[in-house]
């Protein structure tokens, strides 16, 4: 004879079951309209319907759903809607939301429609999963991942192998310093330099047949030399193994060394970026205090001095909506016009987590291309003005892989001319 423990412990799950199945049984669906309530025909007077309306009635079960319509299927469909679009002025409403619990609600400002962008998928995009599988194995880091940028999706996803770029990080994915807007990781040791990373970097480059590539790195106050060498010898190696491949290199300041700068400026480099990243007034609240607006001036400069106006393209970025003002932002060109800086670029600042500094506005996209123009107006080769606009956006990386062409190709035909005059010279010489 069984026990009577087994048994009790059955009744328990049956009674769950009976119970759900009867619950089951009498619901209705949320959406659909109960019929009205209407007199009981004569069919319906029987014994059991009477003892049926007799028992209570069995209480609904409570849901969000409501009877309402709230639009039409068309208004979600893209190009069926019968919608007018929405005006800039409202569709530039920052909107706001009430979170937290009852009681200790607070409002928030919703993310502006045009700082969003899809989440990259490497099953969904090849070339991306790619781009990814290289980098692990090769042991890389990128400033994408680790600064969490909003356009890893479009720079890592492109179309083909020369659409796709990404910026790689160089000496780790440690900083030594700690700015107040970025999420890279800090510490005042770092790991020590991967001998192995100059000739894995220039591996990878050289397996995706890229024409264009971004080189950046941590900053490494550890180092004596702030890591220029290491910099140096990178970029050496990948014009070795693809002498056409342009190279950007985006350096930090070494704590104002010029003499690490003009290492890394005749390593073959063709774009030289250096980032104020903010005007002069916010650079000691959004930088590390060993970061300031006239050492990064320095640098643009002594690029300039090493390598010539027309030798190499100088390129700096500012973030907007910090708390600048419009003053200090004109400041900001001018000073950057001094010393011959030829691309600026302006993107949205967006808070990486809550220990980094609020946003203060969020910049419409007519306001960039107001300072687009006026970038441009000032005198330089090159403004890339927009929300999701950063110092490596592959869009400005194209202009100024044009820019370089062009160059390249016109020293060619001067040198081409200059022999031909200097043979003409000689011949002559000789008749005479």
């Amino acid at each position: 004879m069984a026990s009577p423990a087994p048994i009790q412990r059955l009744q328990a799950p049956l009674r769950r079951s009976l119970a759900r199945a009867a619950a089951l049984s009498t619901r209705s669906y949320a959406t659909i309209p109960s019929a009205p309530s209407s007199q009981p025909t004569s069919q319906e007077s029987s014994p059991a319907a009477a003892a049926s309306a007799s028992a209570p009635a069995t209480k609904p079960r409570p849901t969000y759903f409501k009877d309402t319509t709230l639009a039409s299927l068309d208004d979600f469909i893209a190009n069926q809607s019968s919608a007018a679009p929405l005006a800039p002025s409202e569709a530039y409403t920052l909107r706001t939301a009430q979170v937290g619990p009852a009681g200790k609600k607070r409002t928030i400002t919703r993310l502006p429609e045009w700082l969003k962008t899809p989440i990259p998928s490497a099953g969904a995009n090849p070339e991306f999963a790619k781009i990814k599988a290289d980098l692990r194995g090769l042991n890389l880091h990128t400033v994408c991942e680790e600064a969490r940028c909003p356009n890893i999706g479009e720079c890592w996803g492109g179309s083909n192998k020369a659409a796709a770029t990404a910026t790689i990080m160089l000496m780790g994915d440690t900083c030594t310093r700690g700015c107040r807007f970025c999420s890279v990781k800090t510490s005042r040791k770092p790991p020590p330099l991967d001998p192995h990373e100059p000739e894995n970097t220039a591996e990878a480059l050289a397996r995706w047949g890229l024409g264009y590539v971004v080189l950046t790195s941590v900053d490494r106050d550890d180092l004596a030399d702030g890591g220029a060498r290491h910099f140096a010898e990178t970029i050496r190696r990948i014009k070795q193994k693809k002498p056409t491949l342009l190279v950007e290199a985006l350096t930090g300041d070494f704590m104002g060394d010029l003499d690490m700068v003009k290492i890394v400026a005749e390593s073959g480099l063709d774009v030289y970026a250096h980032n104020v990243e903010t005007v002069e007034n916010l650079t000691p609240y959004v930088r590390d205090r060993r970061a300031t607006f006239r050492q990064s001036l320095k640098v643009l400069e002594h690029v300039k001095k090493v390598r010539g106006n027309e030798g190499i393209i100088t390129k700096t970025s500012i973030m907007l909506g910090l708390g600048e003002t419009e003053e200090e932002l004109w400041d900001a060109l001018r000073e950057l016009r001094k010393v011959d800086v030829d691309v600026v670029t302006f993107g949205q600042y967006m808070r990486p987590t809550k220990r980094h500094l609020a946003v203060e506005k969020y910049i419409t996209p007519d306001e960039f291309e107001l300072w687009r123009q006026r970038a441009m107006d000032m005198g330089f080769l090159y403004c890339a003005s927009g929300p999701l606009v950063r110092s490596s956006y592959k869009a400005g990386e194209a202009f100024i892989e044009n820019v370089l062409k062009k160059r390249a190709s016109e020293r060619v035909v001067s040198e081409a001319l200059g022999q031909a005059v200097a043979a003409e010279e000689a011949t002559s010489a000789k008749s005479a």
